[in-house]
């Protein structure tokens, strides 16, 4: 089998990627979505201007003097009038600034006597807000693409948006396969371990924003495999196990039942390196990845992850950030070694990565303790304590 590069791997994934059709969803339900249209300012934002602060509209050419009150301006509720020479509004934050007024007097720096107020002269900020001075109406505000968290949401509904219309989630079946595994609950046999990987997978990819669709674990037997995977419908299958190439390893002759045609036999990583992505007769995308729970989860990291969010239209970078290697990291070999890793910080600031001492791909509690993996790429020389190294930081939201 030919061994890809990591880069080399993910294009062809992406290439693949099948784009969700959008829907329309109210504001309230949008929340981790992608938009597949842009939000277009309908209106300036603030469509008029407004104080700042609590205190007194005046003219700035009346200040300083004894003005006379004519008038209140509250939020929701402008004086309508037009100020003229030596008067002065009472008004409010948030309130529309009355025609004729340039200048906002704080209340602390006035002094009322009944139906007159004394002001300062005019000096420092005006505390006005300039209509549009946060967006003008036909500004492009939220592009296609971006993923809607609570401040992207609040700048929609400031728009005025009730509804958004964004990417349909890719429904994405998981298969997990195996004679060793078990349901967490279930009853397992003296060398039976509990399937841990489909929770986790299920977990990142909610979190990515795609719908999950658990199949039941299944034994090394090929209609088992077949037939459930051919059942389920969706976007997007991704089978956990039976990746490599033992006489146990029966998912790819299974899927050949359905179809499947491969574009990625074997990818030069570590851990992962029987990781595997395909298509499927009826045009369903097969991302084929290892038993080994940290295996999996790397894979997922790199490959799924992308290909999840490429298929809503939203970016599907790896970002990549630049830490401190905290202990000295022997030369790497011909595969892209991806370690997990915890973060700290330096006194001056600086990141700090601590690689597990143990990366044996089995472990499930080195990964719950990890903060980010750190990549080693191929080839690459020894790193020195105190170094810098390439890490992908894991969200621990």
């Amino acid at each position: 089998m030919k061994l890809l590069p990591v880069e080399d791997a993910r294009a062809r994934m992406l290439a693949a990627a099948a784009r969700m059709p959008g829907e329309d969803v109210a504001l309230e339900d949008a929340l981790g979505r992608t938009l597949a249209e842009p939000v277009v300012a309908g209106r300036s934002q603030p469509p008029f201007a407004a104080s700042a602060m609590d205190g007194w509209a005046v003219r700035a050419a009346d200040c300083p003097g004894t003005l006379e009150i004519v008038g209140e301006s509250a939020a929701g509720h402008a004086w309508t009038g037009t100020l003229a020479a030596g008067q002065a509004v009472r008004i409010f934050t948030g309130a529309a600034v009355p025609d004729g007024a340039d200048w906002i007097v704080i209340q602390e720096d006035a002094r009322r006597d009944g139906a007159h107020v004394t002001v300062p002269a005019a000096a420092g900020s005006s505390y006005i807000r300039p209509e549009g001075g946060d967006f003008a109406a036909g500004t492009g505000l939220l592009p296609a693409g971006v993923r809607l968290d609570p401040w992207r949401l609040t700048l929609a509904a400031s728009a005025g948006r009730a509804r958004l219309t964004v990417a349909r989630r890719p429904r994405v079946v998981v298969l997990s396969t195996g004679e060793e595994v078990v349901e967490p609950g279930g009853a397992p046999g003296p060398f039976q371990i509990y399937n841990s990987g489909t929770t986790a997978l299920a977990a990142l990819l909610r979190s990515w924003g795609a719908e999950p669709v658990a199949l039941a674990s299944v034994g090394d037997d090929e209609a088992a495999i077949a037939d459930p995977v051919a059942a389920a419908g969706g976007d997007l299958v991704v089978t956990l196990g039976g990746a490599s190439v033992g006489d146990h390893d029966l998912v790819k002759p299974a899927l050949g039942r359905l179809g499947l045609t491969m574009a990625v036999e074997s990818i030069a990583v570590r851990p992962g390196k029987p990781t595997w992505f395909g298509t499927l007769a009826d045009g369903r995308r097969v991302l084929g990845l290892p038993g080994n729970p940290a295996s999996a989860m790397v894979c997922a990291q790199l490959f799924l992850r992308p290909l999840v969010l490429a298929m809503q239209g939203a970016d599907p970078a790896t970002r990549i950030v630049r830490a401190r290697s905290a202990a000295a990291l022997a030369a790497n070999g011909p595969r892209e070694h991806w370690m997990r890793a915890k973060l700290s910080w330096a006194e001056d600031g600086a990141v700090v990565a601590t690689p597990f001492r143990d990366q044996d791909s089995s472990l499930v509690t080195v990964f719950a303790e990890a903060d980010a993996l750190l990549r080693r790429p191929v080839g690459a020389s020894a790193v020195a304590a105190g170094e810098p190294v390439d890490m992908l930081i894991l969200s621990r939201a």
